[in-house]
């Protein structure tokens, strides 16, 4: 393994201990205040979409893609400038994302036509990829006592800026042309911008590399797939030809899209990362939580603002709506350092199952206790505080679980669960309220299929609850206790796994420790054995490769600025030998060796070379069953494997046990 030292800026290295209290607090209100932005932009039309179809002379259909395009645009740009941060600089990829909700505010406020306003709400939800890149750009640039706020913060701000979009629409509604609200956006994202461009230093940790173009088209398009069917499935039809069509061919785009990620340097998506169990249940614990998040949104709002004489709505208006739900965003503000706290004080694991569990309770609570206008609005506040609770812990247990050149785009990949799972529960909601209406006194959802959509976010809270109990087995004490994040400042150690015969090893883990054995980093390897991991500048270094399979190898290093301060090489593969004999007649040779999973399914087989012995790569760690046959004679044994080379002798066709030697 080539490793080169490698400082990426030109001014010395310096460390977030370095910073000052009154500049880590600027940090983290410039990219809170950013969140809160992208998050307003984002939902600030949803209380107008009633008005839309006559203001623009259309029909809702049409005008929903007013929502439907911020939705997609936000979900494609959010994994691509995700990953684009950690190759060329998160704050840059921060700028892309605001520049172009600048640009798409000021389309929308003098645009008049439909088709340049879905224009415009397209390139507004392009800046949804700042949040998961903050989040990010905090665990480079704070020291680690502010870490855990500032993530918390930052996770909020999804929340908040939705909750203060709802009043704000309402009494630009009600006092201004609906037009004021793109140039409300455009204003704020436009001094966002100047502020981001003029406060924040550029992120130290790029791996540079080339781009996934082909990647990047193929996520696209079975996102945009994917989405567009939930999006509008209860227009169309969830069993239509359009909406069926568009689920096989975003189920076929991901099938291709899976295998070209494992192959290519820089994946948009790190599979190998995604599919590791503890990344995997913390995404899944992502969508279950957006899912009951947004119900509580769209819920709680028609239940205020449905009329009187549909026998249990309280006939608000818009603003009237949007003022009860303004708590909301107060609760997840409130909250943040509450769950910054519990993060410090035990581990992001319990604070994800406090959360979690608290929304399933609450919403079990709620669907017996909806029927007065301060129970609909104390519920939605305490939904909202839980899920402020959830969504601090999330970022923050990604950040531990991915090595610091992939935190934005493994938190791309999280924010980005999450958004699928509020495009989930969009779609559910609406095929709720269709399914039970009441035409009584008008075309209104009945007051038992909105309460459904409590039990079923009971249900999937809960469900987030328990898959988030595996988290305290998988992750590591170690890793709890030791800081929140890893905390690198500019350095990379770059190298390449390979073999004695100067292949790559493809499933390669190289860590990266200080001198006193405290981690510093860690990174797979690509499909080319190359890998990229972070450090805090030049000096001494533990370096540990392993792979499943091969013997383990270490060294120290020392950094240098662009310096080759060595090479590693994993010159033994672990295997499987032994030899095949007959009692009566020594050494079987041609007998035939297979190895299976106690499952049943086979592993490995082979034949036996002429003085009866075979060799087999290790299989990976555990139990296995090998069966040796020759003629009519066979014999099998258990293997347990865990790490080391083993030996068997296998004895066909005779009385003698069958023997295993490590």
């Amino acid at each position: 393994m080539s490793l080169v030292g490698r400082d990426e800026r030109a001014s010395p290295p310096r460390g977030p201990e370095t910073r000052s209290r009154r500049s880590s607090n600027l940090v983290i209100g410039v990219l809170a205040s950013t969140g809160i932005v992208v998050s307003l932009q984002s939902s600030i039309v949803i209380p107008l979409l009633p008005e839309l179809p006559q203001l623009l002379k259309t029909d809702s259909s049409s005008a929903s893609w007013l929502v439907t395009a911020t939705l997609l645009s936000g979900a494609v740009a959010t994994p691509i400038l995700s990953r684009l941060a950690d190759m060329f600089g998160k704050k840059r990829m921060i700028l892309v994302a605001l520049g172009a909700m600048v640009i798409g505010s000021a389309v929308g406020a003098v645009g008049e036509d439909l088709g340049l306003l879905i224009l415009a709400r397209a390139l507004e939800g392009v800046g949804m990829a700042a949040i998961p890149v903050g989040i990010a750009m905090m665990r480079d640039e704070l020291p680690k006592e502010k870490v855990p706020l500032g993530i918390a913060l930052m996770s909020a701000t999804m929340a908040i800026g939705a909750g203060v979009g709802l009043p704000v629409c309402g009494l630009i509604v009600e006092h201004l042309d609906w037009h004021s609200i793109f140039w409300l956006t455009g204003a704020a994202s436009l001094l966002t911008f100047a502020v981001v461009a003029r406060v924040l230093e550029e992120s130290p940790i790029r791996t540079g590399g080339v781009f996934d173009i082909k990647g990047a088209a193929l996520l696209s398009a079975a996102l945009s797939a994917a989405l567009i069917a939930l999006s509008k499935g209860s227009h169309w039809g969830w069993l239509s030809g359009r909406t069926l069509g568009l689920v096989v061919f975003a189920c076929i785009m991901f099938a291709v899209w899976v295998p070209l990620e494992l192959r290519v340097r820089n994946p948009v998506v790190d599979v190998r990362t995604a599919a590791c169990r503890p990344v995997l249940l913390v995404n899944a614990i992502a969508f279950f939580s957006g899912f009951a998040m947004y119900i509580n949104m769209l819920v709680s709002t028609q239940l205020l603002q449905l009329p009187e004489d549909s026998g249990f709505g309280f006939g608000l208006s818009v603003q009237e709506a949007g003022l009860m739900m303004a708590p909301n965003a107060l609760a997840f503000g409130l909250l943040a350092p509450v769950s910054a706290w519990m993060m410090r004080r035990w581990n992001p694991r319990i604070t994800l199952t406090v959360g979690t569990g608290l929304m399933s309770v609450v919403y079990a609570v709620r669907m017996v206790a909806s029927e007065e206008i301060w129970l609909v609005v104390l519920g939605s506040i305490l939904v909202a505080g839980s899920t402020s609770i959830a969504y601090a812990a999330m970022p923050a247990l990604i950040m531990r679980l991915v090595p610091a050149t992939e935190s934005a785009a493994a938190n791309g990949l999280n924010t980005l669960m999450r958004s699928i799972g509020t495009s989930a529960s969009s779609a559910t909601a609406a095929a709720a309220a269709s399914l039970g209406v009441t035409h009584a006194v008008g075309n209104y959802p009945t007051f038992g299929s909105l309460i459904a959509l409590f039990g079923l976010s009971a249900l999937l809270a809960g469900a987030a609850c328990l898959l988030s109990i595996p988290l305290y087995r998988l992750v590591r004490d170690s890793e709890e206790q030791s800081d929140l994040v890893r905390v690198a400042n500019g350095a990379l150690v770059r190298g390449q796994v390979i073999s004695s015969g100067g292949r790559p090893v493809q499933n390669a883990v190289a860590t990266v420790l200080d001198a006193e054995g405290t981690q510093v980093d860690w990174a797979q390897v690509d499909s080319t054995g190359e890998v990229a991991a972070s450090v805090a500048g030049p000096g001494r270094y533990l370096l540990v490769v392993a792979a499943e399979g091969w013997t383990p190898r270490s060294l120290w290093i020392v950094l240098v600025d662009e310096t080759h301060v060595g090479s590693v090489v994993l010159p033994e593969r672990l295997m499987v030998s032994g030899a095949v004999i007959r009692p009566d007649r020594g050494p079987a040779e041609d007998a035939l060796v297979v190895v299976t999973l106690l499952t049943g399914d086979a592993v490995y087989s082979i034949r036996t070379a002429s003085d009866g012995t075979f060799e087999l790569p290790l299989p990976p760690n555990g139990r296995y069953v090998v069966t040796a046959s020759a003629g009519q004679s066979t014999a099998s044994v258990a293997l347990d494997v865990w790490g080391g080379t083993k030996f068997l002798e296998l004895h066909v066709g005779g009385s003698r046990p069958v023997a295993a030697h490590p």
